[in-house]
């Protein structure tokens, strides 16, 4: 299988590459303008070709693309890929237009082509976990950040996406509800609370832009029980008063525990496999709606 790696910015070297070139069977086609890091990445991986332009990566009859580009980019390279029945993972997001993210998603469908956007916190084994537990059930999630004000669609769509996106994966259940506070100044997000509601659970997602520390935290509780996920490398569990610690084996690396090895090997799987990806387009559309209707109440 010929795989293309589009964009070699810092989430691709540190989050990708490692993984995509330890699996068997693939052959890597590595494409960006920067041809310093092209070449740099390139001899690090033993990448034998190495691009400048899509329309290069096109011509070579890739099966599929991972698309790391600055978001900004993600749509024209996106048609080109899809529009040449070439299997696409894109980062999240898709765009920052939801109009522009529904053509793209409907492009995906006519085509008939695999499409995948990378939620990766979905597949963090800690995460995953909590899933699997039922009951009525409050999760709060903290995706706290030192010194990033940016503006309110750059922070929700870049960076809060993931909260909306887990959870509504741990809700497990439609959101009926939504309420949204914010604080902006000088046009910059500062703090953010959003509140989903359902049948059987109430989640709240938080983000402070300005805080003393880089950090996730995601609190999970039922019934008895609650369960606290520190950065996605420790899970303590309460439960009758006592406290327990788990951090996963020394030998996991964390790309394994951030959901990165178990996404990337998904998205290849379900290419070998012939798997469709209708479900997966609507689920991360949705995500997307909610970002956008939580910038329309800010």
């Amino acid at each position: 299988m010929k795989i293309g790696v589009i964009g070699l910015g810092d989430i691709a070297e540190k989050a990708y590459l490692p993984v995509i070139s330890t699996i068997k069977g693939i052959d890597i086609v590595f494409v960006t303008r920067n041809n310093e890091r092209l070449n740099f990445l390139a001899d690090k991986y033993r990448v034998t070709h190495r691009l400048n332009h899509v329309d290069e990566l096109i011509d070579r009859n890739v099966d599929a693309a991972f698309v790391h580009s600055a978001t900004e980019a993600h749509v024209p390279i996106i048609e080109k890929l899809l529009k040449n029945k070439i299997h696409v993972y894109v980062d999240k997001p898709i765009s920052y237009s939801m109009k522009e993210t529904r053509e793209i998603i409907q492009l995906a469908k006519d085509q008939n082509v695999k499409f995948m956007v990378g939620f990766n916190r979905r597949y963090a084994p800690m995460y995953k976990n909590l899933q699997t537990i039922q009951g009525p059930k409050i999760i709060i999630m903290q995706k706290n950040r030192v010194n990033k004000m940016k503006e309110i669609r750059e922070v929700i769509y870049d960076d809060f996406i993931h909260v909306v996106d887990t959870l509504r994966f741990l809700s497990g259940d439609k959101i009926e509800e939504i309420d949204v506070d914010s604080f902006i100044q000088d046009g910059k997000l500062h703090q953010l609370v959003v509140k989903f509601k359902g049948k059987d659970f109430t989640s709240i997602g938080m983000t402070n832009r300005d805080h003393g520390v880089n950090e996730e935290v995601l609190e999970y509780i039922v019934p008895k029980k609650k369960w606290v996920v520190r950065n996605l490398l420790e899970t303590i569990q309460y439960e009758n008063g006592e406290e327990k610690r788990f951090f996963g084996n020394d030998w996991e690396p964390t790309l394994y525990r951030r959901g990165f090895i178990d996404i990337i090997n998904e998205f290849i799987d379900i290419i070998r496999e012939d798997r469709s990806t209708t479900e997966m387009m609507d689920d991360a559309l949705k995500t997307h709606e909610i970002c956008e209707m939580i910038i329309e109440n800010i």
